[in-house]
């Protein structure tokens, strides 16, 4: 008996269906943004903690759940945490009331 005679259609190694290739769910890639670095000097950005001056800091791009787009910093020297919109500096509150679902 060959290899062959031996697969059948209902074997699931033969019959499985094949991806389709081309369909993508989710966002759309937007304008890219240079991304720091706390591990490579010469990717780091400028950006600098608020409280403690320490620019070993963690910024990132979000929106939220009110739509609001935010920079989110946090330090990782002093724990020092911030949210802006539009350049100006939102309160904790604030950002819980927008980031809470109605």
């Amino acid at each position: 008996m060959s290899s062959q005679s031996r697969t059948s259609a209902a074997d699931p190694i033969t019959s499985a269906p094949t991806p389709i290739r081309g369909r993508r769910r989710g966002r759309t890639a937007g304008p890219s943004i240079p991304l720091g670095s706390l591990t490579q000097r010469e990717h780091r950005s400028e950006i600098q903690c608020q409280a403690c001056g320490s620019a070993r800091v963690t910024r990132l791009s979000m929106n939220l759940t009110d739509g609001t787009p935010v920079e989110f910093t946090s330090c990782h020297r002093c724990e020092h945490r911030t949210w802006e919109h539009g350049g100006d500096a939102l309160s904790v509150d604030s950002v819980l009331d927008k980031a809470r679902r109605v």
